[in-house]
């Protein structure tokens, strides 16, 4: 999941900050393991009530969704290329769609994480330049108002087919993984300008930040759009060959 996935975390003065690198290994950690547990209880019968019948699942699942979605936002500033990053996403979202489609082991993945950040990536390389005239304190603001008024609106269905990457899916709509533009999109962008918020500042990235504290977590964190894509795969087949 998502987020992020592929990014490179660079300061203007091209040392890489490795922070962004952990906190994305961290975040990548976790997202396995909630895919782990996701797997035992519902594909594999295991019983998991603290996963299945609490409030966790979905807070566990949140904070894993969201960071990624701030932090690429966050990247948009410290991207090369963000119209090459966000077709990267959507070609990483293809494949998810088209090989979880063709595998049929769970709901195939219709406007998932990957789809979120590619279109928002998109998105930002319109808005950018119109947006930099406004103040990004009260653009974040607004954007974060907006992200919990809209929350609810891909929570419904609707009587009409074809806008579901937008939040209003129909009642035939179905997806293992579902981050739809509304409300997603005011989270991304709420990374992205207060990234803006922060380099407008000119006060930099604090040397704490630099520093590779745990290599194999920056190390994951590098590598996120890869595990992503193969980490599910992965556990299907330990989880088949242990409990066979």
């Amino acid at each position: 999941m998502a987020g992020t996935v592929a990014d490179s975390p660079r300061s203007f003065d091209t040392r890489r900050i490795v922070f962004f690198d952990a906190l994305r290994g961290f975040t990548i950690i976790s997202m396995v393991l909630f895919h782990l547990c996701y797997d035992l209880a519902y594909l594999y019968g295991i019983a998991m009530p603290w996963f299945t019948g609490t409030v966790l699942q979905s807070i566990w699942r949140a904070s894993i969704s969201w960071m990624f979605l701030l932090l690429a936002g966050w990247m948009t500033s410290l991207s090369r290329n963000n119209l090459k990053r966000g077709l990267l996403y959507g070609a990483a979202a293809l494949l998810v769609f088209c090989v979880t489609s063709v595998a049929s082991v769970d709901t195939a993945v219709n406007f998932g994480i990957l789809f979120c950040m590619c279109a928002c990536t998109l998105l930002w390389c319109l808005l950018e330049r119109p947006l930099g005239h406004l103040d990004a304190r009260i653009l974040v603001a607004v954007c974060l108002i907006l992200f919990v008024a809209t929350y609810t609106i891909p929570l419904g269905r609707y009587d009409f087919d074809g806008f579901a990457w937008l939040g209003f899916p129909s009642a035939t709509f179905r997806s293992g993984d579902y981050y739809p533009l509304i409300p997603y999109c005011f989270l991304y962008l709420a990374g992205a300008l207060s990234a803006r918020w922060h380099h407008e500042r000119g006060s930099g990235y604090p040397a704490w930040m630099y520093n590779d504290v745990i290599p194999p977590l920056a190390g994951i964190g590098r590598h996120s759009l890869a595990i992503y894509l193969l980490h599910q795969p992965l556990l299907l087949l330990l989880c088949t060959v242990l409990l066979s």
